[in-house]
């Protein structure tokens, strides 16, 4: 068919003992935990952290912008761009239920919701907000609570795979 495998952009993931066979000698070997797929880290450590790390810097840059739009505008947009859909695939493909970096940006979820209404929330009634629209809520999903149902849901549909 004359299809040529570029071993210069092929990465290994495996032990350092592992014996490797000729043909695959070549490829660059990658860590466990610095392994990525489709974008989205494979196994918890320092590249799910940094994913995590860019996914708060761009909401805290994104809640100092809102601020400059109205605030209906900025909800619609907090909630629908810049809250839980911002890090789906994040949360769906990555392992990040006992990281620490989801109760941070709750709480970057938090203080724009407090920016945003110019109002201080007391727990429950974060709580309260974080609930869909339809439980009276304002929609604003907390990550935290996703982050386990979001993994198991993406692990159990590829479970035959």
């Amino acid at each position: 068919m004359g299809l040529v495998l570029n071993a210069a952009k092929c990465e290994l993931l495996a032990h350092s003992s592992l014996v490797v066979d000729d043909a695959i000698v070549r490829f660059s070997r990658v860590e466990q935990g610095d392994t990525t797929l489709l974008g989205a880290p494979l196994f918890p450590g320092r590249v799910l952290n940094d994913f995590w790390s860019d996914g708060c810097r761009d909401l805290s840059r994104a809640v100092d912008r809102l601020c400059l739009v109205g605030r209906q505008d900025a909800l619609i947009l907090l909630r629908a761009s810049f809250s839980a859909p911002r890090v789906q695939h994040l949360l769906r493909c990555s392992p990040s239920v006992d990281a620490p970096a989801p109760q941070e940006f709750d709480n970057l979820l938090r203080t724009a919701l407090t920016r945003i209404s110019n109002n201080t929330l007391s727990e429950s009634q974060w709580l309260q907000a974080s609930l869909p629209i339809k439980s009276g809520g304002l929609g604003i999903r907390r990550v935290s609570s996703l982050a386990l149902p979001a993994f198991l849901a993406s692990a159990s549909s590829t479970f035959l795979l």
